[in-house]
Parts: C-alpha cells; structure tokens; sequence
C-alpha cells in the first residue's frame, strides 16, 4: 500500500476534500491521508509515497521534516529545496531571460543592518546610494515590496521618491524590491499543476479577498488567453514547481507576470468559488496518484545537480576537471595594493581608506547616513 499524505496548517476545506477525493477513486494499492508526524530521525523514511505540501513556507521544522522525507523516497509537492534556495526577485530576473514580460524592478538596500552585521559589512555597497538612477529606470507609480515575501505582507503603493522613503523606512531590515506598477485593464490567476494543466480565472485585486476571482468575466482575445496559458508554463517548468499560481497584469494587451512564487496557493472554496476548488481538488489529486504510482522509493541522486535540473552539465565540468587535474598551488600576492586598507575600498561608513575596522555607528551616525541617502536624489 502507498500512501499518499497533505501535511497542512490553518486551511480546512481544501485538505479534506484532497483526501476525500484521493480515497474515492477506489484505487486499492493507494490511500491518502492528513500527515503525522512524530519523532523525526535522520535517513528514516517518512512512510510517505507523496506528500503535498501546504504549510512548510511557515514552519522551519516542517520543511526539514519534508527534506528528510526526499532523501528517503518521498516525492514532495513542492520540491523542498527549490522552495527553500527561490525567491521573487530572482523569479524577475528568470523571466526576463525566458521572454517573459515583467515589470522593470531592482533590489534596494536594507534599510535597518540585518543581525550580526555592521557598516564593514557593507564596504562592497556604493555609497551614497545612487537613488536617482534607481528611479529613472522603475518609474512611479511603483510597489516597494520584499524580494521574497507573500500575502502581500510589508507591501506599499509608492507615488513618488517621498512616499518611497517614508514606506523604506518603514522596511526594517527585510530585502525589499522596487517594481514598476502595470496600468492593467485586465488581470488573471492562474493555477498550474503538474507543469502541463493551466486554469486561468479573471481575477480583480483591488476587491475584498472573498471577491477577487470575478464570477463572470468578459470575453477575452484568444490570443492573450494563449499567450497567458504559455506564458505560464514557460515559469512553472523552469522553475521547476509542480503546484504554483502566476498572476498576469495585462497592459496594452501585454501580460506582465509580477508574482509567480506561490507553490502553496490559496485553495479554500470559500474565496476561489465552487468551480475553482472542484477544479483544484481533482487536478493535485490525479497528480499526486501518479506521482505515488510512479514512485518506486529509490529518492532522488545524492547531488544538487540532480535536485536543480543541472546533472548534465555538471557531470560534462567534472569530467573535464579530471582530465586536467588539479589546479597548480596559487602564489601569494604581492603586499602593494592587495586589501582594502590600500585599495581605500568605499562603502557605508567608509568615507576613505579603511586603515581599521570603523566602530559601529551611533543611533545619530545611523540617522545622518540615512538621510544622506535620500538626499542624494537631489545631487
């Protein structure tokens, strides 16, 4: 017997119906069933053909529990690893590469210094920032939001540079991006699964959240319809998610994709609607049978290569670095102008050469540096 399991946390309608729906194909090599988890030993398989994953993205002890769970066999949805290495600015950057349309976004600086860290920790960064460039090319309106958050936690509608400081400075120490706003006419959520079935549902983010998928929608052109659905699964596949929804805002008849990490997306009937949910329900559910008849135990090759898609060109690099063999032993180099202390390296708090680590800034130094950054928009 297989078995197939829906590790899940706050959520109630659509857990169960999974189940429900799993359990009622009749198939008797094969059951599903809510996770339990117990003690959890290192290498000991979970007991998990497939485990749909629901909840891990909140849980740190949740998502070492699912990596145990793929070095023992278990087919995870979704990988784990990914998961864990992804974040929404790097989505940006893949769908640019890919040929995606996306809104023009860059990554800003922490506004607060992260833990553990001081001014030398940031010699590498240009200082005073150079605000002004990162405007002219994101434009206003624009969304200052974290490069890897969700739920649209942390996240401000900026008009112009004073609204940008006052939500910066409302940032933290979170990583934030600055993306350009798409003036859409019409917006779509797509769910994706399996990296092959796409249901695109008009969707409204300006409604209440119980109201935002529109029950019923306009006519749209086939051809921006076909553009969405390929558009979406280009991402999907490259990023390698097996359950995962991408939101398009259509301008001008292009749609931009401006959020497509979401590999535990919202599923309760309640706000996706009847039809929806059914669809979700038995969608993830074929998907996880299959992947369960499948699954023969055998986990997945012990590298990261195997995990992230890459074996291939990592087994042709190794080949080639045995032949050559190992690197000749690298010499010393030279005194003159070889650290930071010669190089007279630049960075927040480092207004010269760092002839010794500077001490940490006083609360007045923090402010001082700060405001310096917001007025060289002005220069």
């Amino acid at each position: 017997m297989k078995k197939i399991g829906i590790l899940f946390g706050q959520e109630n309608t659509f857990p169960q119906a999974f189940v429900d729906k799993v359990n009622a194909m009749g198939l008797p090599e094969i059951e599903a069933e809510f996770v339990e988890i117990g003690p959890v030993k290192e290498a000991v398989p979970s007991g998990y053909s497939v485990i749909v994953d629901r909840i891990s993205h909140d849980v740190p002890f949740y998502r070492a529990y699912l990596k145990n769970a793929v070095l023992t066999g278990t087919d995870v949805i979704n990988n784990p690893f990914w998961w864990s290495a992804d974040d929404k600015f790097f989505n940006y950057a893949l769908a640019a590469k890919l040929g995606v349309a996306v809104p023009r976004t860059v990554i800003v600086p922490h506004f607060q210094m992260p833990p553990d860290t001081n001014d030398v920790s940031f010699r590498n960064q240009q200082f005073p920032y150079d605000w002004r460039s990162v405007f002219e090319y994101v434009g206003f309106p624009a969304f200052l939001k974290p490069h890897d958050g969700g739920g649209w936690k942390d996240v401000h509608h900026v008009h112009n540079p004073d609204d940008f400081f006052r939500a910066y400075h409302q940032s933290r120490d979170l990583c934030m991006t600055l993306q350009a706003a798409v003036k859409f006419r019409e917006y779509f959520r797509c769910y994706v699964v399996g990296q092959r079935e796409v249901r695109i549902m008009p969707y409204d983010p300006s409604r209440p959240h119980h109201e935002r998928y529109v029950k019923n929608p306009p006519t749209y052109e086939p051809g921006l319809l076909e553009r969405v659905e390929r558009d979406a699964l280009t991402l999907c596949r490259a990023l390698g998610y097996d359950l995962n929804t991408v939101e398009f805002a259509v301008e001008d008849g292009v749609p931009y994709a401006i959020d497509f990490m979401n590999p535990a997306p919202d599923a309760d009937v309640h706000s996706v609607g009847q039809e929806n949910f059914d669809w979700i329900v038995d969608a993830v559910a074929r998907l996880a049978v299959e992947r369960a008849q499948a699954n023969e135990g055998q986990g997945p090759e012990l590298r990261w290569a195997a995990l992230l898609g890459h074996e291939g060109e990592l087994a042709g690099a190794a080949k080639k670095a045995a032949k050559k063999g190992p690197p000749p032993p690298k010499k010393a180099p030279a005194k003159k102008g070889a650290g930071a202390k010669e190089a007279g390296m630049k960075g927040p708090g480092l207004k010269g050469p760092a002839k010794k680590a500077p001490a940490k800034k006083t609360a007045a130094k923090k402010q001082a540096a700060n405001a310096s950054r917001e007025e060289s928009i002005e220069g």
